[in-house]
Order: structure tokens, then C-alpha cells, then sequence
């Protein structure tokens, strides 16, 4: 099968950053899922792990944290799946990523794709909705029904991939949203998803807050910079109130005063840790898909997609991760099709 892989850490406008390879097709192991990768996306993630080192011994690593496809084969301890199905999950990036025309994953973390969206639209969705669910009512104690009922969140980077989730989903459990935004584009794009009101994030915030009505906020979630907004939230959130991230911090994080005199929660999420640490309810991840899939059928939550590239291949991807380094990207990008030179997928 075509793989796109890397082979050692390299900036993404080398063309060695990310090559094609011939690798054998994976036998599915007994809980696994053998999918014929139609469309990826790509996430932060995907960049950091391109231009992290090798494991010892390993000669390549292929990268791809979203995908939709068909099952192609099923182990046998697998079920509630069949070949045919078309299937849309995040993985695990403790195991070959989607970059390829063949993935195995973990049937638990797995769900049908909704039906009203096509495999790209699809492959935009995993690892985003994962993210933004299992921060939002998950690690904070809210419920999906109604949790949100007269509290106010603010989306720090809301026109980024979990910000244009975590913004349908907030609204959804009932929150008052603000989200952040700095270019015209996307603050049309934030409030077009649902957000109440849009505030610069290259301006102090509590201004911007205080001119809507708002001495504080009940739940912000930091999806930028860890770092650079931590004193501000610090200030800016309500006792009691809950902050979530998902960006390792550059440097220390003082966590008293005015947290712990607040008794701020916070909140970290990495939708990796039940994959990697292989926890006894990965099967939440399916669970997961599962909802988000009937919400985008019933018409409740929109699909974040704005760009497809094709085919999948090296060229393709090394563009989406530029666009995705450059920082200004809205939404999600896939990269949907294999070439009729390798056959189809």
C-alpha cells in the first residue's frame, strides 16, 4: 500500500518532509478495524510529530490523526462493525496514523460516519469534536443538556478547529458564547457557527468584555496559548469558574492567587490519553462519534470543513501543513482522494 510518512524531522517546505512509501497492508489484530482511508485532515498535532525525532530503530512515521473511510476487514473479537461500513474516527498516535490507503484502528474508538456528510467533510470532524466533548462535559462538570443554562464561555481562538467545534457545542448545552477572533473572515466565520458576540484576542479582553456587559466569565476556554492568556483569565474568570487547555505551556504556570483564592478549575484535555494509556473506557471515543454524528444528521451541528486538496499525497500534504503553521487557517482542511497511479484506494 502507498504510505506518506516522515523520515526525519524537517521544516515542511523541504520536500524530503514528508515522502511516499510502499509498505505491506496491515492484518487487522483482534479488536482492530482495517479501513480504506477515503480522506484525512490535518491538525497541530500532525505538525509537532513531523517535526519531532524518530524512535529508536524506527526508520519512518506515518502521521494522520483524522480520517473517514470503509472498513475493509474486521477482527474477530470486533463487533457492531462490518465490512462495507463507512466508518470516521481520530486513532491513536501510538500506532501508524491515516496517511495511508490502509489503517488499522482500534474498533472502540470508531463510529459510522454521519451519513450526510461526505467522506471530507467527515475526516474534519474526529479529533476536533473529541476535544472540544470531552473538555466541555467531560473534565468540566457540565452536561451537554442544559449545563450551559446561565453561564457565559469564552472561546479564546475560536475560528481554529476546536474553537468552531467547542463554539456549536456550547451553544447547543445552552452557554452565552463569546469567542475570540482578529481577521474579518474569521469573526464572520465564529459568529456564523453561533457565537453571541466576537472579541479581538490581540486586544486586552477585559475591555472588550466590559463594553458587552461582562465583568467576568464562568468558562473560558484557552485553545491558543496557554501562556499568554493565563494572568488575563486569571482576572477575567468568576469564582468558581473553570478554565480549559489543551496547549503545553511554553514555560511555569504560577497556579495560586487568583486561582486558588477563586478555586478556579482547571481543566486539562489531550483526546489521546485513553488511546495511548489504553484506559478501560476507550470506547467512549466511539460513543462520542456516535452523538456527534446524529447531532450533524439532525441538522444541530454543522461540519467545520472549508478547503479539500486532492489527491492524497506528499505534495498535498505538505501544503496543508503549511497552511496549518502559518497560523491562519479557519476551520479544518482535507486531503481527500488517492491518485488513479495508485490504483484508488
Amino acid at each position: 500500500m502507498k504510505a506518506i510518512a516522515t523520515t526525519r524531522p524537517l521544516p515542511i517546505d523541504d520536500p524530503q518532509a514528508l515522502v511516499e512509501l510502499d509498505l505491506d497492508t496491515p492484518a487487522p489484530g483482534p479488536l482492530d478495524l482495517r479501513v480504506r482511508v477515503e480522506a484525512v485532515s490535518v491538525n497541530p498535532v500532525d505538525t509537532k510529530l513531523r517535526r519531532a525525532p524518530l524512535a529508536d530503530g524506527a526508520t519512518h512515521r506515518v502521521l494522520g490523526y483524522d480520517a473517514a473511510g470503509v472498513v475493509d476487514a474486521v477482527g474477530d473479537q470486533v463487533t457492531g462493525f462490518s465490512v462495507g461500513d463507512a466508518v470516521y474516527y481520530a486513532g491513536d498516535v501510538t500506532r501508524p496514523g491515516s496517511n495511508a490507503q490502509f489503517q488499522l484502528v482500534d474498533a472502540r474508538l470508531v463510529a459510522r460516519k454521519p451519513g450526510t456528510l461526505d467522506f471530507a467533510q467527515a475526516a474534519a470532524l474526529p479529533l476536533t469534536a473529541i476535544t472540544a466533548w470531552e473538555l466541555l462535559f467531560e473534565r468540566m462538570p457540565f452536561a451537554f443538556d442544559g449545563g450551559g443554562a446561565g453561564r457565559t464561555l469564552l472561546v479564546i481562538a475560536g475560528a481554529g478547529g476546536v474553537g468552531s467545534i467547542a463554539i456549536q457545542l456550547a451553544r447547543l448545552a445552552g452557554f452565552s458564547v463569546i469567542a475570540t477572533a482578529s481577521r474579518d473572515e474569521s469573526i464572520a466565520w465564529c459568529r456564523a457557527l453561533g457565537a453571541d458576540h466576537v472579541i479581538d484576542h490581540r486586544q486586552p479582553l477585559a475591555p472588550q468584555l466590559q463594553a458587552l456587559g461582562y465583568d467576568s466569565v464562568d468558562v473560558a476556554l484557552n485553545l491558543a496559548d496557554t501562556d499568554g492568556y493565563w494572568v488575563e483569565l486569571g482576572e477575567l474568570l468568576a469564582p468558581q469558574g473553570h478554565v480549559g487547555l489543551i496547549v503545553e505551556p511554553a514555560g511555569a504556570l504560577k497556579i495560586g492567587d487568583p486561582y486558588k483564592a477563586k478555586c478556579i478549575g482547571i481543566h486539562w484535555e489531550f483526546m489521546f490519553a485513553r488511546p495511548r494509556f489504553r484506559t478501560a473506557d476507550m470506547d467512549a471515543h466511539g460513543r462520542i462519534l456516535a452523538r456527534v454524528a446524529e447531532l450533524v444528521d439532525a441538522g444541530r451541528l454543522r461540519g467545520t470543513l472549508t478547503e479539500t486538496l486532492s489527491p492524497i499525497d506528499p505534495a498535498n500534504l505538505r501544503e496543508a501543513h503549511r497552511r496549518l503553521e502559518s497560523g491562519r487557517t479557519i476551520g479544518k482542511l482535507a486531503v481527500a482522494g488517492w491518485s488513479s497511479a495508485h490504483g484508488g484506494a
